[in-house]
């Protein structure tokens, strides 16, 4: 697959980056256009993206992710952790990016896990390793259990889902950003309960030209409880 041609970054895409005051090194657009080239390519034998158009993939997928950079750049973590990473959006764009950071790419289903680790590997993105497991199990797990700076998620669940899965990942004062829609502000109502119960709260919530980033904040760690057994969160909501 590593034979397909890099796909040319849009006079749209270029723009909103450059009004969002994000600036590419020598080679990243190429790295995203071919990263691109392969999750479109990839999708025709399984279920990757319901966007196949490269134009809207450029602005919806690999600008959507980037929206994500001021608040890396300011925060300045060392490891992120991107929970149900699926095609691996937004950990590879953001990877690509910051080569500086290490991004562990979390995704239970094992095709797409074999997906994101040939992308890794046609990118050669030494700052990116993938695991192949739940964000559940992971987050029960002393290898992973608060040993992260920072996790994000994109179209992993409702925010009270994607605390419970994100918060035990994180360290005392680590954040989650999550890339949201327009049901953000009724999301972080419903989740007020499961933020209390995670020590955890939302510090911010900025509007970007693709959507909606909500930052939580772990304030204390996170009682054992938590996350429960694989499926919980999801089936019943704290």
């Amino acid at each position: 697959m590593t034979d397909l041609e890099p796909l040319e970054p849009t006079q749209a895409f270029l723009e909103a980056a450059a009004a969002f005051a994000i600036s590419f090194d020598a080679g990243d657009t190429d790295r995203m256009g071919l990263f691109l080239a392969m999750l479109l390519e990839t999708n025709k034998k399984f279920n990757l993206t319901a966007i196949t158009d490269p134009a809207d993939a450029w602005q919806k997928h690999i600008f959507d992710s980037l929206t994500l950079m001021p608040w890396i750049g300011a925060a300045a973590p060392r490891r992120i952790a991107d929970i149900g990473s699926g095609g691996g959006l937004p950990g590879i764009p953001l990877a690509i990016t910051l080569p500086a950071i290490q991004f562990v790419l979390v995704e239970a289903t094992g095709k797409k896990a074999g997906f994101l680790r040939e992308a890794a590997a046609a990118l050669a993105l030494a700052n990116v390793t993938v695991v192949n497991e739940r964000a559940e199990t992971m987050g029960r797990d002393d290898a992973h259990r608060g040993r992260y700076d920072m996790v994000i998620a994109r179209a992993v669940g409702r925010l009270a889902v994607v605390a419970e899965l994100a918060v035990p990942l994180l360290c005392v004062g680590g954040r989650v950003l999550a890339i949201k829609g327009g049901s953000a502000t009724g999301e972080i109502k419903a989740a007020k309960r499961a933020l209390h119960l995670l020590h955890s709260h939302v510090v911010d919530t900025v509007t970007t030209p693709t959507g909606m980033v909500v930052i939580i904040e772990k304030a204390r760690t996170t009682p054992k409880a938590y996350p429960r057994k694989p499926g919980e969160p999801k089936k019943t909501p704290l």
